[in-house]
């Protein structure tokens, strides 16, 4: 269904012709009470005056007050008439409906319309208790509300459990099909952000892994989780939007708010990440010390200062190893004899 804007009538020119005639029959109901012993005439007036006075307040239920960034969506015995999404003082059928079946969802979001057009329904609780006669407010916001889920636990692509959060800012950008199409708009994106969370969390590892394709090209990349956020948070924003097209949403943008190893891997990934800090850590060190000793012994051999032979060089490559590569200062030991 496609959306439609209605046009409606100036609201204050509509209230103030209601008033007047409210009056009127007020006024008429006065004069024909005070006539109506004296002429059939009198009798009339009251009567009139009277109905008018019964039914003059059904007009005022059709004014309508619509404030910037908000849309009533309205239909007349259960026929859609169209969308009043002009900001200003309205009037329209007194016996149109607004229907917005997510008007009591909240979802950990912002932005939603917190007064305006209220009816009197039957609200059911979360313990199951029906409080009758609250108001709910009927009109649909058309700002860009922010939609925080709640983390989710997804096993990445090599199986390893994670935990993900994401914010989704999106907008209603067609109320017809929001209202129309869908059970509870809300509720639908919700439902579809955690799916499109789980279809693209599954392609990526979390870290850097060998011989993994994360854009179905058939070759093997270096995206991840931790290192490609940017580009994971767009696809899930692109699988977002496909799924939510038929429901007139508009998502603006996704980020990743959390994202860690699940509790029961966690500390086993830290030592993982350890070791591998500490190898790589050490072959850096093992590089530099062999530089250094061939340095030594290249600039030894150079200079003249000593002529070893190949037995006296492997016990000083040993010694200046052991030297770079511990962990400790070395003690040194003062040879006051021969060198040999």
């Amino acid at each position: 269904m496609e959306e439609k804007t209605l046009k409606a009538k100036n609201g204050m020119a509509v209230l103030l012709l209601n008033i007047l005639v409210y009056l009127g029959a007020v006024a008429l109901t006065i004069f024909g009470a005070v006539r109506m012993e004296d002429s059939a005439a009198g009798v009339v007036m009251f009567v009139l005056g009277m109905i008018i006075c019964c039914v003059g307040w059904i007009p005022f239920m059709g004014l309508k007050i619509i404030k910037p960034q908000e849309a009533l969506v309205l239909t007349l015995f259960g026929k859609y008439i169209g969308t009043l999404k002009e900001n200003g003082f309205f009037y329209v059928n007194p016996f149109c409906q607004a229907v917005n079946p997510a008007a009591q969802t909240h979802l950990g979001q912002s932005g939603d319309v917190d007064s305006g057009d209220k009816s009197s329904v039957k609200i059911v609780s979360a313990n199951g208790s029906v409080a009758a006669g609250q108001l709910v407010n009927r009109k649909i916001s058309l700002k860009i509300m922010t939609l925080n889920n709640a983390r989710q636990k997804v096993n990445d692509v090599l199986g390893n459990p994670v935990d993900i959060g994401i914010a989704v800012m999106w907008r209603v950008v067609d109320t017809a099909k929001a209202v129309f199409n869908v059970d509870n708009y809300k509720e639908y994106l919700s439902l579809q952000c955690d799916a499109a969370v789980r279809n693209i969390v599954r392609i990526y590892p979390y870290d850097v892994a060998q011989g993994i394709d994360t854009t179905g090209d058939g070759i093997p990349d270096e995206g991840s989780l931790r290192g490609s956020s940017s580009i994971v948070a767009e696809r899930i924003r692109k699988e977002i939007q496909e799924k939510v097209e038929n429901a007139g949403i508009e998502v603006i943008e996704a980020k990743i708010t959390y994202l860690a190893y699940s509790p029961e891997i966690a500390q086993v990934m830290l030592q993982r990440q350890q070791a591998s800090a500490i190898i790589d850590a050490r072959k850096m060190i093992v590089d530099g010390a062999v530089g250094m000793v061939q340095m030594a012994l290249e600039k030894l051999s150079e200079d003249g200062v000593v002529n070893l032979d190949e037995e006296r060089k492997a016990a000083m490559v040993s010694n200046l190893l052991v030297i770079l590569c511990g962990n400790k200062d070395a003690q040194p030991v003062v040879n006051s004899g021969s060198l040999y």
